[in-house]
Parts: C-alpha cells; structure tokens; sequence
C-alpha cells in the first residue's frame, strides 16, 4: 500500500463535518500513485469556496470541492499530490437536496478530488466514464453506494 500523508485544515467546524481519521481514510483509498505523497484537505465556508472558485475557475459562488494538483518546477522532485479545498455548506446542503448520505457525500468528495488531483477529469463523455466508474469501484470498496444512483433507485433495484 502506498504511504499517503492527510494534511487536514479545519477553517470551518460543524457536527457534520467527519473526522480525521475518515479523511484520511477516503484519500488515501484514492491515492493510486506508485510512491509516497502528501495532500492538504481544506475544509471551509461559502466565503472562501466562493473566492476560490471566482479566482481559479471563473465561476460564481462556493462549489463543493475544488483540486488543486501540484506542479513542481522543473528539476524539482517532491512527492506532494495537491490540495483539496471542500465546503462543507455546499456538501451538506447537495447531500441533502440529493437525499444521500452525508457521510457517503463527504467520501464521495475526496475521492472525487484525489482523482483530479491524479489527472483524471470529466470534461469529455469517455472521461467522464471512466472516471465515473472508478469512484463507484473505489466507494463501494469503502462500503458507499453508487453516488451516481439515487437512494430511490437503489432501493428499488
């Protein structure tokens, strides 16, 4: 198993935000790099969300979790996977407006972020698959269900 080190940054704390040890957990199910590495999990509010989205995407308002992998300068060999910054507010709020699971959303989020963090992305449809289908792997290895299917449709199947 590859070693990789949770940085957790608590800005924002609340009863529905898990534990370090969940964290630490789900990134590091998602890390499929071959060595060692680092990743910093940045909980915060709207505001900050907001700032970072607006700043780095263009886009208007907080979004429930941004990547940021990093990009050493050339020569340069650090063994660092990125940063994740997550809001809780938007986690909690989708998590109830998609009638899942908090906890499940919340792992949903960071395995979801440590995938970009590795290079994959959505942006195409066979991407978008690809990814998809990897998450649903890793998550339900975690015990969550699809988070692509929603709680009324796996209660029917």
């Amino acid at each position: 198993m590859n070693e990789l080190t949770v940085d957790l940054q608590l800005v924002l704390e609340g009863p529905g935000i898990p534990s370090g040890s969940s964290f630490e957990r789900w990134a590091r199910k998602a890390w499929l790099g071959d060595g060692p590495s680092e990743v910093t999990i940045r909980i915060v509010g709207d505001d900050e969300s907001g700032q970072l989205n607006g700043q780095y995407r263009g886009k208007n308002g907080p979004t429930n979790v941004l990547s940021f992998p990093f990009e050493a300068p050339a020569g340069i060999t650090v063994p660092l996977a990125g940063d994740l910054v997550i809001c809780a507010p938007v986690v909690e709020k989708e998590a109830k407006d998609q009638h899942k699971a908090l906890e499940a959303h919340w792992a949903h989020m960071v395995v979801h972020g440590m995938l970009h963090l590795q290079g994959y992305d959505h942006i195409d449809d066979n991407d978008a698959e690809a990814m998809e289908a990897l998450e649903v792997r890793l998550l339900a290895q975690l015990g969550y269900g699809n988070p692509y299917e929603s709680e009324e449709t796996e209660k029917d199947s």
